[in-house]
């Protein structure tokens, strides 16, 4: 189960040097962030069910950040 957080590293490292080439700094800057985030987890052998708690805790902050920001922030169009 930690090579998946390190494969989930190496996707988002991808991602973020795709947003940086695209000019989007913001963006590129957070998927840097959880690419340190999940490589720094891929490394930290913990049992299985820690990984899945930790991966079901990631998803619920990201969902929720994520609705928070597009209902929100930039609003609902009419």
């Amino acid at each position: 189960m930690d090579r998946m957080f390190r494969v989930l590293g190496f996707f988002t490292l991808a991602i973020g040097l795709m947003a940086f080439a695209g000019g989007l700094t913001e963006m590129a800057l957070l998927f840097f962030l959880q690419t340190a985030f999940f490589v720094i987890l891929g490394y930290m052998k913990f049992t299985e069910k820690t990984y899945v708690l930790l991966f079901w805790a990631y998803m619920i902050l990201t969902f929720t950040g994520f609705s928070y920001w597009t209902i929100f922030q930039m609003g609902l169009p009419l």
